[in-house]
């Protein structure tokens, strides 16, 4: 097949990380991918192609990049099928030929919460698009609110990236590890307090913290670390025994199950996504959401009850390891572009 998905951007994040795994994949499969990237400007994409600009972070990505000033109607290729992967880019898949074949919206998450002016956004998920949805939320939120069916594909994690890798850690323990983001929806102030009334039972705890962005200001953080690289963040995970998720909504939330798969138990608030790997009392500890008070009891128990953190740590790194896979993700991707473009 020839396949376009319609990207926003290349910068290292978890919805982009995980077309770009498909694309790589699905190209390795015999398909010809193609990611198209707004550069917002004509001067731009033309450099950026005839330098070869791709996701410098992905090594060997087997889909080709092309890079245009805006997602229109004239820069899109004959193929089979044509995917939006963002709102931005689904008036433009919407808008696409006929020559360009079945039309598809990958949902991430519910971008009317935070990303653009709400009306706009949800004006997108009622386009004629086939919708390809990455959680059990998300798949009800679209049956709800905009009588969209949809198909599901929970986002796996990446085995060869993510598995406990042993490491010297020269700090007191448990280890905490939370990501760090300006978003105010990712939670970060509400984690630092739940953390800040732990410590008052549990002063041997330690927070981690990593974010593709340094901290602004003081921050109670005992150890950072900025944009690690890819291949170090299994280390990174591996070193805490504890992942604290305080989001309070998210598609799926990618850090949570890697975290897992590297052996760290989860405390999480209920966002939504995690709603999918993120079992109360069985892979996880799930606090109400956006209840602090809830989430910092969470913690705390997994802080002062070692053999509960070590059997949810267990059983949710053998959970998010066994019952998502790449192969049978991009196996039924494949599927469902077939089935639309032969119907």
């Amino acid at each position: 097949m020839r396949i376009t998905f319609l990207v926003p951007h290349l910068r290292i994040a978890g919805g982009v990380r995980a077309i770009l795994a498909y694309a790589d994949r699905l190209a390795a499969r015999g398909h010809d991918v193609t990611l198209v990237v707004e550069a917002k400007s004509r001067v731009r994409a033309a450099w950026r192609n005839l330098r070869g600009v791709g996701a410098d972070w992905v090594p060997a990505l087997r889909a080709r990049v092309r890079w245009v000033e805006r997602f229109a109607p004239a820069v899109l290729a004959e193929g089979d099928v044509v995917v939006a992967t963002a709102w931005q880019s689904a008036a433009g898949v919407a808008a696409a030929p006929a020559r360009c074949g079945a039309k598809f919206y990958f949902v991430q998450h519910y971008e009317s919460l935070y990303h653009g002016a709400p009306n706009a956004v949800d004006a997108t998920y009622r386009l004629p698009l086939r919708k390809i949805v990455i959680s059990t939320w998300l798949r009800d939120l679209m049956r709800e609110r905009f009588g969209s069916p949809t198909d599901v594909l929970v986002t796996p994690v990446d085995p060869d990236l993510f598995h406990p890798t042993p490491g010297t850690v020269s700090t007191s323990r448990p280890r905490v590890l939370m990501l760090h983001h300006e978003y105010a929806w990712k939670g970060v102030a509400d984690g630092l307090e739940a953390v800040a009334r732990v410590r008052r039972h549990v002063p041997a705890l330690r927070l981690v913290g990593f974010g593709v962005k340094p901290p602004a200001g003081e921050m109670p953080y005992d150890e950072f670390h900025l944009s690690p690289p890819q291949a170090r963040l299994a280390a990174v995970y591996s070193s805490c025994e504890v992942y604290l998720c305080p989001s309070w909504d998210e598609g799926l939330g990618m850090p949570p199950m890697e975290a897992m798969a590297c052996g760290a138990a989860l405390v999480t608030y209920d966002n939504g996504g995690c709603r999918d790997y993120a079992r109360d009392g069985e892979t996880a500890l799930v606090a109400r959401r956006r209840d602090v008070a809830d989430l910092a009891d969470k913690l705390e128990r997994l802080a002062v009850d070692a053999p509960l953190r070590m059997r949810l740590a267990a059983a949710g790194m053998r959970f998010v390891t066994t019952a998502f896979s790449w192969d049978r993700a991009v196996c039924r991707l494949e599927e469902i572009f077939g089935a639309r473009r032969s119907g």
